[in-house]
């Protein structure tokens, strides 16, 4: 089939970001399809620039990012973006993979990042993929154009695994949502030689946006959710390190607590710094945003699952995931810092066991081969009917 994937890799240029929307690019490229990346910008500021840390109108710095990108991925002709601020779609044909994605099968938005353009809108299938659950759907009852912009779609999918069976507590928005998990493609990471004397990591933002309220219910960032943990490494030893980014981070606090502080920018600067940093890492250490533990989403990482990929073992803050996938060999979940030490201790003393472990798990529920073609199965079996002009209002 043409399939279309939108994504946020020219506004957000960084490693970890161009990894999660390019293993759906790759994924299915390797089960057949001819497949096209588009992107869209918003009107207002929403490009990142990794050169000057910060975020403006000027996609350039993307613009060149996603070049490389696309061109080490043998796939430097088939991308293209669009500037809504100028009105100019760059990339090599992009005025032709334009015309060509009029003609898709199946449009697979991504984050639902981009708002579909008029000439997608008759694409028989458009996926919605939610990788922020709790946070996607009160936006959308809290948001009229982000309902809208939703109700373009006729396919949902979630990154939260209780969210269809009703074993969460994320607000029901009116959209059949159904689950999937990120595909990693193992061709592009290889199991690696175990690191017995590297330190736990993790790529994160302090606050990517405020938290958010909903019937008397808060649903915060990652912040909200760190405090008892700070004090670990002072337990735990020097084993944990942080690339940590925002600039509400409290990274001297952190450091006088005993964590390693790295700055983020060194290690996403591109797909491949991203790898290489997972790649040197013992294994993951990693907190979840409050609203994915708050509502017992089941969500679990697109990061993490680079690092089971890899070979590299995962000790990471229950979601409610254990629903779907097996917690104690290569993952471990933990709910205190009791639970977190615990499993610390445990994957210490098994570590080359619990590496094997972690690719295991990759190989059996991540493998994009096996997940993108149920996800495409699925997508294309039961498109849903169009929301009612009423409940979008």
């Amino acid at each position: 089939m043409r399939i279309v994937v939108l994504g946020y890799l020219v506004r957000g240029p960084i490693g970890g970001l161009a990894w999660h929307y390019m293993q759906y690019v790759l994924g299915l490229i390797a089960l057949g399809h001819d497949v096209i990346y588009l992107e869209l910008s918003d009107d207002y500021v929403s490009c990142y620039d990794a050169e000057r840390d910060e975020s403006g109108t000027d996609p350039t710095y993307g613009l060149v990012f996603a070049a490389d990108v696309f061109a080490r991925a043998g796939l430097g002709d088939r991308w293209a973006f669009h500037d809504t601020r100028t009105g100019r779609w760059h990339g090599p044909r992009a005025l032709e993979l334009v015309a060509l994605a009029a003609s898709a099968d199946l449009c697979v938005n991504v984050s639902g990042m981009n708002l579909l353009p008029p000439f997608l809108e008759s694409v028989p299938v458009r996926a919605f993929v939610d990788t922020d659950p709790a946070f996607t759907q009160i936006r959308h009852l809290t948001n009229p154009d982000a309902m809208q912009r939703a109700a373009q779609h006729n396919a949902f999918f979630t990154f939260a695994g209780n969210l269809a069976a009703g074993h969460s507590t994320i607000p029901d928005d009116g959209f059949p949502w159904r689950f999937t998990r990120q595909p990693i493609v193992l061709d592009a990471w290889p199991q690696c030689p175990p690191q017995p004397d590297g330190r736990y990591t993790s790529v994160l933002l302090w606050e990517s946006y405020s938290a958010l309220e909903y019937q008397g219910r808060r649903y915060g960032p990652k912040s909200d959710a760190f405090e008892p943990y700070f004090g670990l490494p002072e337990r735990a030893g020097s084993i944990l390190e942080l690339a940590l980014g925002s600039p509400s981070a409290p990274g001297p606090y952190l450091e006088s607590r005993g964590w390693t502080i790295v700055n983020p920018l060194s290690m996403t600067r591109s797909p491949w710094t991203y790898q290489q940093y997972i790649q040197r890492s013992k294994g993951e250490f990693a907190i979840a945003k409050h609203g994915y533990v708050a509502s017992r989403s089941g969500w679990f990482s697109e990061r993490t699952a680079c690092y089971l990929a890899t070979g590299r073992p995962a000790i990471v803050q229950d979601t409610g995931f254990a629903t779907w996938l097996p917690s104690g060999d290569g993952i471990l979940s933990f709910s205190t810092p009791d639970a977190a030490l615990a499993a610390l201790d445990d994957v210490n003393s098994r570590y080359e066991y619990h590496c094997r472990a972690a690719r295991e798990i990759a190989e059996t529920y991540f493998d994009a081969r096996k997940v993108l073609a149920d996800f495409v199965e699925s997508a294309m079996a039961a498109p849903s009917a169009p929301m009612n002009a009423a409940v979008v209002q």
